[in-house]
């Protein structure tokens, strides 16, 4: 099934057409709960990893001794859908509650090392004949598969994560691993992903307004600002929320390839290659919500009936603090290490 975005309450071209200058476009993954196959993209699908290439693990020396298990995770995730799905008396019974409770439980692993390898988590991966605004990878490489360490235990600050990008050839791959290695336990369960096909869908995008000229960027403050002003004085109680540039005419919410970087949480700063000092491209949004629960005017068409507080979450994963995790990468050559930001 596709997922089509709503139209925007507006074109704002027709208000600002300097903006035509800095249009593009981005590729919603649209992820949804269901079965992937290993030829697919997908989040939290099987991966297309040859059956002899080691799995990457994270070497760096953390605490990964006590955590939950994954299995729990998505036993818990299940007994929750069930029990809301009831159309009578909704929600967890007693027993399904006493289940929650032991399947939410951390267990210790004291036969663990914090210096054995980590098998990291499979997240994502993306054929280019999927997605549009996939770039090309190295040589002719049209697959893409991202990996995550399970703790929030890296860098200086200990408190970091750690990403692991791949880029490969998908007709090179011969025997396909059957049983990836997993973490025994991991640090939450944000960091484990539901299966999810996609519905790839590219639409329009304009930059975040911080990083448009100063004028242009003031004027779009200010045109904000009217517009809710205009609403507050309004008497029609009914009247739809404001449209701002910011979240519903510019950078859409949601898994993405390709498009702009959301600033929301941090003023912008630069996202430069380590290697040779290019500014990098935004190649991946990985969101922790597909929509909000305001207005939702990003939610598709063919789901706007679903609940908005029990569908915008299909991967169930979570970056930090609810937020989005954006990577980047060097427009000069693929193979420089990547850089990613959190908002």
């Amino acid at each position: 099934m596709t997922r089509t975005t709503p139209p925007r309450p507006f074109d704002v071209e027709q208000f600002f057409p300097e903006l035509a200058a800095y249009r593009g476009t981005t590729t919603r993954l649209h992820p949804r709960p269901g079965s992937p196959e290993v030829s697919a993209s997908s989040v939290g699908g099987p991966m297309l990893w040859p059956a002899d290439e080691p799995w990457p693990v994270c070497s760096e020396a953390h605490g990964h001794r006590r955590g939950l298990r994954p299995v729990d995770i998505h036993r818990w995730r299940q007994v929750l859908s069930v029990a809301w799905a009831r159309e009578q008396n909704p929600g967890p019974t007693a027993e399904e509650r006493k289940l929650l409770g032991a399947l939410r439980l951390e267990h210790r692993l004291p036969e663990v090392s914090e210096t054995d390898p980590l098998p990291l988590i499979g997240l994502a991966q993306l054929y280019r004949r999927d997605v549009p605004d996939l770039p090309a990878g190295p040589g002719d490489c049209d697959l893409l598969q991202v990996f995550w360490c399970p703790f929030d235990a890296h860098g200086p600050s200990r408190y970091a994560l750690e990403l692991h990008l791949r880029w490969r050839r998908s007709w090179e791959v011969g025997e396909v691993l059957a049983v990836p290695p997993q973490p025994l336990v991991v640090g939450s369960a944000g960091f484990v992903p539901e299966p999810c096909v996609l519905h790839p869908e590219q639409v329009v995008t304009y930059p975040f307004a911080g990083l448009l000229p100063e004028e242009l960027c003031a004027q779009l403050d200010a045109w904000d600002e009217a517009q809710e002003q205009e609403a507050d004085q309004s008497a029609d109680e009914n009247a739809a929320d404001p449209a701002g540039y910011q979240y519903d005419l510019s950078v859409p919410p949601g898994w993405r390839v390709g498009g702009f970087a959301s600033w929301h949480a941090t003023d912008p700063y630069p996202m430069d290659c380590e290697t040779c000092r290019t500014p990098m491209d935004l190649l991946l949004t990985i969101d922790s919500s597909e929509w909000d629960g305001g207005s939702g005017r990003w939610k598709p068409l063919e789901d706007r009936d679903l609940p908005t507080h029990r569908s915008a979450t299909p991967t169930e994963v979570t970056v930090g603090r609810f937020g989005e995790l954006n990577v980047f990468a060097c427009p000069t050559d693929p193979d420089h290490p990547h850089r990613w930001s959190i908002q």
